[in-house]
């Protein structure tokens, strides 16, 4: 958007003032006023000369027959009903003329003065206001406008989506230089739809384009189009359009187009005749417009599935980039960007960081440097150290630490036997990941203790194998406070959550169950980028459904009790875990290998 210069009001009035003070002086009588009577006094006398009369007034010059060479005085006086004016100053010699006053410039600049003078306030006013809101600006767009100079994002401030950034490449190629591609015969595509999870740099990387091309770059949402008013969204879509050919070559960005592109008739019982309407415009705009004049309409979503087919047909979003969270080489990069505003210590292994986020999209990791760097504040220290980015990590994983918390000593003992039973039993199990950090200070808002592991590489496949280990691990907690204390506590609710859910899936989805075989009964396709819905639809008989249940029981008694003999057969070391974890309240995982006397690959 172009920043206008603020102006201060008294500098625009000053102007308008020597205006009025001018107009006000063109129509100044010149001279002394007097009295009619004084006037038809100075006649008698013979004082008066070189006189203008008009309908209205009279002017002239007086004078002293005794002084004649002093300089004569200008007058002016009101003209009143006097019949024998005229023949009075032809028997006193007085030399007059008459004069006919043109009224209509007089007229105009009364009338049209103050009109203009009151459209031009109004107008300074409105802008400095700034664009008009509410009814004012119903069908206008909300785009906001980034010129040439102030999209200096480019692909130097993107890591960790370098399949993307080659895909786009092309797009910036075009915009450059459009003739390389017309004299082939080929057409850039119209519209490219960046897709992935969110905080992947989908804006980020849609702006970058915008930057390395030096073009325009109109940005808004697709919620801004839809109003409450019938027919606003498709006037805003026709204003943004406009908008957009008239600033050709640019390119025309619009966030979470699931808000505005859902598909048509997706929910029969609620009906939307205006986002309809926004959408239909949308694709008589994309389809009318000449992609000649280079305008590229770049749109972001996490909802592709969602997305009305006419959107995504060859033609309209005919190009779709996956914008996906990065690896470890990815998140290193990412990790380097971010740290050229933060000054890290020299001992800070960004590698090492990397690897301990796995799953992190590039906002998680911003957010993560943007901590350490808080925390090393908040310690008055100089430089951001591997400590800050361990604390950073943790409150994103755990959230924030509650060492206020009190807690009595039998269920902190509760929470330490909890602790070290995951981690036991993690530390036992051949395709597990290694464990990275126990702890029993409380984070987040309920949590009283967590066992943190990581990869020791990104992973894309899990096998039947590793989920029953990972299953194992989820119980290790309760089954070492059923094995210690003879009983169970509520601390257990989260893991029996979670692993009854990947029983579940492991069932039902994957089709990991020997008794109802290779079968897949989740026929609603869930998210692909979001959460998976809590309640699926069920379309299968109750008999399978009982089945399946009876499948996730077995499961999850399955790896309790595998957890138990674990734990049994390791219950020297439990106890020895344990009892350092009440000491101290933390072990990382090279000190927790050490404790149970295993070896194991360590990320630091």
């Amino acid at each position: 958007m172009n920043k206008n210069t603020q102006i201060p009001l008294w500098v625009l009035l000053l102007p308008l003032l020597a205006l009025l003070i001018g107009f006000s002086l063109m129509f100044e009588q010149r001279g002394q006023q007097i009295p009619y009577s004084e006037f038809k006094r100075l006649v008698a006398a013979g004082e008066v000369e070189d006189l203008v009369i008009s309908s209205q007034t009279v002017q002239g010059k007086i004078v002293d027959p005794e002084r004649p060479s002093e300089e004569a005085k200008a007058f002016y006086t009101i003209r009143v009903e006097d019949p024998g004016l005229v023949k009075e100053l032809e028997e006193r010699g007085i030399s007059f003329v008459g004069t006919l006053e043109t009224s209509w410039l007089r007229n105009l600049l009364i009338w049209m003065l103050p009109l203009f003078l009151v459209f031009l306030l109004l107008r300074i006013f409105y802008q400095r206001m700034g664009p008009p809101q509410g009814l004012l600006s119903v069908g206008r767009s909300k785009a906001k406008l980034y010129v040439q100079d102030e999209t200096k994002t480019t692909f130097d401030d993107v890591a960790g989506v370098d399949e993307a950034k080659e895909e786009l490449q092309e797009v910036v190629e075009f915009l450059r230089n459009p003739q390389k591609f017309q004299v082939l015969g080929g057409k850039i595509p119209k519209g490219v739809l960046l897709v992935g999870p969110p905080g992947t740099g989908k804006t980020l990387l849609a702006r970058a384009v915008a930057g390395e091309a030096k073009v325009p770059f109109f940005s808004i949402s697709g919620s801004e189009f839809v109003e409450m008013f019938v027919g606003v969204g498709a006037a805003r879509v026709r204003d943004l359009f406009q908008q957009a050919m008239a600033r050709a070559p640019c390119i025309v960005f619009i966030d979470e187009l699931d808000a505005l592109g859902k598909a048509r008739g997706i929910s029969p019982q609620v009906s939307h005749d205006e986002r309809e309407q926004t959408l239909n415009q949308l694709l008589a705009e994309m389809d009318g417009f000449d992609p000649r004049k280079g305008v590229i309409i770049v749109a972001a979503t996490n909802r592709p599935e969602i997305l009305d087919p006419a959107l995504l047909r060859p033609g309209r979003f005919d190009r779709q980039v996956l914008v996906d969270r990065p690896d470890v080489r990815g998140r290193e990069a990412i990790l380097q960007v971010h740290a050229k505003d933060v000054k890290l210590s020299p001992r800070v292994d960004l590698k090492i960081i990397a690897a301990r986020t796995p799953g992190f999209a590039g906002a998680d990791l911003a957010n993560v440097m943007n901590e350490a760097a808080l925390l090393a504040a908040r310690r008055n220290k100089t430089e951001v150290e591997m400590a800050d980015l361990d604390e950073a990590i943790d409150r994103m994983l755990a959230g924030l630490e509650k060492k206020a918390r009190v807690i009595s000593a039998k269920e902190k003992e509760i929470v330490a036997y909890h602790e070290s039973g995951h981690a036991l039993v993690a530390s036992s199990l051949p395709h597990t990941d290694p464990v990275h950090k126990v702890s029993i200070i409380p984070r987040g808002i309920s949590a009283l203790g967590y066992t943190i592991q990581l990869p020791t590489e990104d992973r894309y496949l899990l096998t039947r194998s590793e989920l029953l280990e990972r299953l194992t691990v989820l119980l290790g907690g309760r089954c070492a406070e059923e094995l210690i204390f003879h009983e169970v506590s509520t601390g257990a609710q989260d893991d029996l959550l979670k692993a009854t859910d990947m029983a579940r899936r492991m069932v039902a989805a994957y089709g990991m169950s020997e008794r109802l075989g290779p079968v897949s009964f989740e026929q609603q396709r869930h998210p692909l980028f979001l959460p998976e819905s809590l309640s699926p639809v069920r379309d299968y008989a109750e008999e399978t459904a009982r089945a399946i249940d009876e499948e996730v029981k077995v499961l999850l008694e399955e790896a309790c009790e595998r957890a138990r003999i674990i734990l049994w057969e390791k219950q020297e070391g439990l106890h020895r875990l344990a009892k350092v974890l009440l000491d101290r309240e933390v072990i990382e995982g090279a000190e927790l290998r050490e404790i149970l006397g295993l070896e194991g690959p360590s990320l630091t």
